[in-house]
């Protein structure tokens, strides 16, 4: 494997798995911890670019840790990267995953109480009790009760479940109610389903559901893939994405939004059959990817 994203190796260490095939100066085993803000960045080096972003709660598996950065393995699909070292706390296995396309964290079961974080759709949470209609946290605070749902009670629809997100604004490497991109929507919608999913496109392509012939016609749940891009046909005609042309998610016509995506130089797209024998328990990426391409979002 050579893909620096999914190569938990950066020369100084790797993981132990990967002793004998790679170079490092210590081959180490990963030490579990877990994403403390409501978002942070994962990013390709040290102050570098952002990859994706990993969501409250998410684990993260670090093998190093070093001038403030921490350098390991995203927990739902293996994605490596950096994290700022402040964006990490220690290990608690959660419970629950917001189910809303957002909700908010309060210091008390109070909704007329100023919230203190606001969290997106796919957030974990570690409910230790309950207080009215409120959750409450390891950390002391409270969600809606209602925006919640137990680990392992996963949506039935990708489709609906990206849905929930429409109108959220398009952002590069983006995975929040906050701003997200094409391959982040479909991750999130098919996490929410219970549905093993990498991050970015080119690794989606080739890690979900299985090939539809050339030339068919797209059905609700198909995954749409160009170079660069991914898309869900929702049904009645329509597509589902997240999209620089709208600078948003939308569920627009599809046939001309075919024909837009072409003119573009895309061309056609590929089809892809997801199916609920997909669903399985945590989410890990299968896919190997190219040294030599780019993230797609």
């Amino acid at each position: 494997m050579t893909d620096r994203r999914l190569l938990p190796a950066n020369g100084r260490v790797a993981h132990e798995r990967l002793r004998g095939q790679v170079a490092a100066a210590a081959f180490v085993a990963p030490v579990r911890a877990r994403v403390a803000l409501p978002l942070a960045d994962l990013r390709a080096a040290p102050g570098g670019a952002r990859d994706r972003q990993l969501l409250l709660g998410e684990a993260f598996d670090v093998l190093e840790r070093r001038d403030g950065w921490a350098f390991g393995i995203a927990g739902r699909d293996g994605h490596v990267g950096y994290l700022a070292e402040t964006a990490l706390a220690p290990w608690a296995a959660p419970t629950h995953w917001v189910s809303a396309p957002a909700t908010h964290l309060y210091p008390a079961p109070d909704l007329k109480r100023e919230a203190v974080d606001t969290l997106s759709f796919g957030a974990r949470l570690t409910v230790v009790g309950t207080a009215g209609r409120f959750a409450r946290t390891d950390a002391g605070l409270f969600a809606p009760a209602v925006h919640l749902r137990a680990l392992g009670d996963w949506l039935a629809d990708p489709v609906a479940a990206a849905q929930l997100l429409c109108g959220t604004p398009y952002l590069w490497g983006g995975n929040s109610r906050a701003g997200i991109d094409c391959s982040g929507l479909v991750q999130a919608a098919m996490l929410a389903c219970g549905i093993p999913c990498p991050g970015d496109s080119d690794l989606q392509a080739a890690a979900l559901g299985r090939p539809r012939p050339e030339g068919s016609a797209p059905r609700r749940g198909d995954l749409l893939v160009w170079p660069g891009h991914v898309a869900l046909a929702a049904g009645r005609g329509m597509l589902l994405h997240a999209n620089a042309h709208h600078m948003a998610v939308v569920e627009e016509p599809m046939a001309p939004a075919l024909d837009r995506i072409a003119a573009g130089g895309a061309g056609a797209p590929r089809l892809r059959r997801i199916t609920s024998s997909a669903r399985a328990g945590p989410a890990r990426s299968r896919g190997t990817g190219s040294a030599a391409a780019p993230p797609h979002r």
